[in-house]
């Protein structure tokens, strides 16, 4: 497969060199999400025995647990093109339908936060999702007419963090949804084990291991504390990441031991004692805060979420009795939270 058909329409903005050298290029390197990995074999080994396309592709999960991964081991896997681009970004018909001519035979078609498409482009992949075609209307009025262009045949593989806000026609046309989710303490140290030899980082398994517990389950947080981690070790220390080490950046990262980052206690220390431990509205929690309302919703509630120390009720966000008693522990360890 020539370099030239591995091209990149609107770059995603998380993507940069470093992230993608720590990315797995097969299905066999990517750890964890077995059940998602045996699925996605078959389905490929099947595709590439026959010859044909992969069917459509939804992944959904929380940000951080290699959506993107996934997509790129798929193009790997099959040995075709992909194309990548941010699902904000086509606000156009005719951005989607250049994209689409330009796929070749069996390439993929990696859209992020699918969720986020218009609904003007959105119906311009329906006929090409199912029938591989593009129905151009020309012309306005009495005069229009539709002209009907053939697609190569093309995997669509669709990113979400927010499966519910997918329209039912557009989810209907995936003919896999595979749900990542949180990661194990295990598979997140081989992570960090992996992602050390990558950037040349000695680390024990000690340290390999706090950084995974701290991690939020999630192997995007692991290897950005590894960086931080080898910062220190680097700048402080002999280069090596011992536990100490760890246990030292980690407390300069205000990572504590349950994961829990700064604006983490924050969001649970503005529900409790601004707001007598709610319910208190999500807009009104994000001006609290001076964060935007989509990051609180998707970055930081899903792991207090599932630590258990918030609850979302249908009149707003409460602080669980075990929040109560994480928040009272926050009070001597960061007096200046509260």
């Amino acid at each position: 497969m020539s370099e030239e058909r591995i091209t990149t329409a609107v770059l995603v903005p998380e993507e940069d060199d470093l992230d993608a050298s720590l990315r797995p290029r097969r299905l066999e390197d990517f750890v964890g999400q077995a059940r998602v990995k045996e699925q996605l074999a078959i389905a490929l080994e099947a595709a590439k025995g026959r010859g044909e396309a992969l069917d459509h592709v939804l992944l959904v999960g929380p940000p951080g647990l290699g959506k993107t991964s996934l997509a790129y081991i798929i193009r790997e896997e099959l040995g075709v093109g992909i194309r990548t681009v941010a699902g904000p970004a086509l606000d156009r018909k005719g951005d989607l339908a250049a994209i689409l001519t330009s796929l070749e035979d069996r390439d993929v078609l990696f859209v992020d936060e699918i969720h986020r498409l218009s609904r003007a482009v959105e119906e311009i992949l329906y006929p090409a999702l199912e029938d591989f075609r593009l129905d151009i209307v020309v012309g306005q009025g009495p005069a229009a007419r539709t002209l009907t262009l053939d697609l190569s045949p093309f995997t669509l593989v669709g990113a979400t963090t927010r499966t519910g806000l997918l329209t039912t026609p557009l989810r209907d046309r995936f003919g896999m949804t595979y749900r990542l989710e949180y990661y194990g303490v295990d598979d997140l140290t081989s992570i960090v084990g992996r992602s050390a030899r990558i950037l040349g980082v000695e680390i024990e398994a000690g340290a390999a291991s706090e950084i995974a517990r701290r991690a939020r389950g999630t192997p995007r947080v692991a290897n950005r504390i590894l960086r931080r981690v080898r910062d220190v070790a680097e700048v402080r220390h002999d280069g090596a990441v011992t536990l100490p080490v760890a246990q030292e950046a980690l407390a300069l990262l205000e990572v504590d031991e349950t994961g829990l980052e700064r604006i983490d206690r924050e969001l649970l220390s503005a529900i409790l004692f601004k707001f007598g431990g709610g319910p208190v509205g999500l807009s009104t929690l994000a001006v609290s805060l001076g964060e935007e309302a989509d990051t609180i919703e998707d970055v930081y509630e899903p792991y207090l979420l599932q630590l258990g120390l918030i609850q979302r009720t249908p009149r707003g966000r409460i602080v669980t009795e075990l929040g109560r008693e994480r928040a009272g522990a926050a009070v001597s360890d960061d007096a200046s939270l509260f």
